[in-house]
């Protein structure tokens, strides 16, 4: 960092399966580390990559904003682990070091190296399942879209505040799954699973792994079962209009050009 004036902090964990240390290790500590450095180098401000996970303690999330309070006690860890993660970075700002934090919300496009290929794995193998028939609103966040935010916030973002960048509008999770599937030319599953059973499914996997101390991760772990299973729609007012955040690419043209 000897020099540079911007930082951009987006290394995570965010594995399925991953130990709470493992977690705790990369998202939180690495974290300070990241800040540690950046005020021995004089770097003037911290460009955090945050996300709406860390909001997450089992609840949907509907048209949640920037006052919505972080959840550092989620069960989930990597959702705790970026939450507190980002306290820290907000925390930070003053004695010259400015931060600020970003959060896409399901980050997806070209060079994508989770959710898709997560996705078709899935698909591939027969444990793919609609929850509860995957009709819930989500929002999503083109890669553009969110290195666009980033730079508005390196640029024009109060120090010390955090700001939602989206696609702009809710799609429906079902609908927008398939899209994407087909743009790798795979037809999405029909076959559908009742919330509460997979709620069960996701507990009693969860609690085996870690008794039996199991290798890779559960079938359905707790942070999939909210993503699959629950709204998450995002307001993005404070961006647009403190940032001046208009999406730069629409749903439509980024599943466009992962087809090609």
């Amino acid at each position: 960092m000897e020099g540079c004036e911007l930082v951009f902090h987006s290394a995570a964990l965010t594995a399925r399966g991953g130990s709470r240390r493992a977690f705790w290790s990369v998202n939180v500590q690495g974290t300070k580390n990241v800040l540690q450095s950046a005020r021995r180098a004089s770097v003037r401000r911290l460009i955090h990559v945050g996300t709406e996970a860390a909001l997450m303690g089992g609840q949907a999330l509907v048209n949640v904003d920037e006052t919505a309070v972080l959840r550092p006690d989620s069960a989930a860890p990597y959702a705790s682990s970026k939450a507190v993660a980002e306290q820290l970075v907000l925390g930070a700002y003053g004695e010259g070091l400015e931060t600020v934090a970003v959060r896409p919300r399901f980050v997806w496009g070209r060079g994508d190296t989770t959710v898709l290929p997560e996705l078709l794995d899935a698909v591939r193998r027969g444990r793919f399942a609609w929850i509860g028939g995957g009709r819930h609103l989500i929002d999503t966040t083109h890669v553009d879209n969110a290195v666009e935010g980033l730079l508005l916030a390196a640029d024009r973002g109060r120090p010390g505040q955090a700001y939602f960048v989206t696609d702009g509008e809710p799609v429906v999770f079902r609908d927008f799954i398939t899209a994407l599937l087909a743009t790798q030319g795979v037809v999405a599953p029909r076959r559908s699973m009742p919330v509460g059973v997979a709620n069960a499914l996701t507990k009693m996997g969860e609690a085996l792994w870690q008794t039996l101390r199991l290798k890779g991760a559960p079938p359905v772990d707790r942070m999939s079962f909210w993503l699959s299973s629950q709204e998450c729609t995002i307001d993005i007012t404070k961006a647009r209009t403190e940032l001046g955040y208009t999406p730069v690419t629409s749903r439509t043209a980024g599943l466009a050009a992962l087809s090609q």
